[in-house]
């Protein structure tokens, strides 16, 4: 089999009735996650995975670009994680991700087949069951392929292209357990980045908590001072008041020139 072609009919069909694996032509799409029931034509605007085009059992939606096939799965299948691809690197990835979720050849390789399948033993079935599947120790889905043939002339090729780039070597390079890791690093990025959100909104707390100890005190004085000079005020007023009851005002009146000859005197008693 080939994972990308430019002929008006898929050669994969040809492969599989050589290997006795399809009869006429296909009716079901097998595989099971983003793929249609049954193959079919897409409209026009179906161009990142061009060759399937007329026979696919996948979406427009769900092949619609380079990102969405990358980003499908989550981060951790990424394929790219140890940094970018070389273009003619990538170009493989994007055509593996096509033929995985647009040929119908593929199905035909699904690992657990509605031959040996129990929905009891998929975590991801609503018929699961836990028990039965302890029991049996199974572990059964719908999206795993198993042991399809690739042209040893198309591997080379993806072997050449990327031979001067990156990859997980985490079990050999195996997709599963690189992703495992993959988790487990992004996990350990987003608790730091979590701590330094934390640290920070400490940090804005602790200098808010100070600011609001100096305009407390700017507070604290404004009232007092004010306080104060009122008190002082009233004392005064009072001072005078009771000074006047006595007969002991502590300024005189004011008088007119023309009730007396000589200079009123202020501040002391007139005999």
């Amino acid at each position: 089999y080939t994972m990308w072609f430019f002929d008006d009919v898929n050669p994969n069909d040809a492969t599989a009735r050589s290997l006795g694996k399809l009869n006429t032509s296909h009716d079901t799409c097998g595989l099971k996650y983003f793929h249609k029931t049954k193959p079919g034509p897409e409209n026009d605007s179906f161009t990142e995975c061009h060759p399937w085009k007329d026979n696919a059992c996948c979406s427009q939606g769900t092949v619609e670009t380079y990102t969405k096939l990358k980003e499908g799965y989550g981060p951790e299948y990424h394929w790219d994680r140890c940094g970018p691809l070389s273009q003619e690197c990538e170009r493989f990835f994007v055509q593996e991700a096509c033929f995985y979720e647009c040929d119908p050849n593929a199905g035909l390789y699904r690992k657990f087949n509605s031959s040996v399948y129990d929905p009891r033993c998929d975590e991801d079935a609503k018929e699961y069951d836990a028990t039965h599947a302890k029991a049996n120790t199974c572990s059964h889905n719908t999206w795993q392929m198993h042991n399809m043939p690739i042209k040893a002339s198309y591997c080379d090729s993806w072997y050449d292209a990327c031979r001067k780039d990156k990859f997980c070597a985490s079990d050999g390079g195996d997709f599963f357990s690189c992703a495992a890791e993959y988790k487990e690093v992004d996990l350990a990025a987003e608790l730091s980045q979590q701590k330094a959100v934390t640290a920070a909104l400490e940090d804005e707390n602790t200098e808010l908590q100070g600011q609001v100890k100096t305009l407390s005190t700017e507070a604290i004085v404004g009232i007092v001072v004010p306080s104060v000079v009122a008190v002082v005020g009233l004392s005064f007023s009072y001072f005078l008041i009771r000074q006047e009851r006595m007969g002991k005002p502590m300024f005189g009146r004011l008088m007119d020139d023309r009730d007396q000859q000589s200079p009123q005197v202020i501040g002391s008693n007139v005999a």
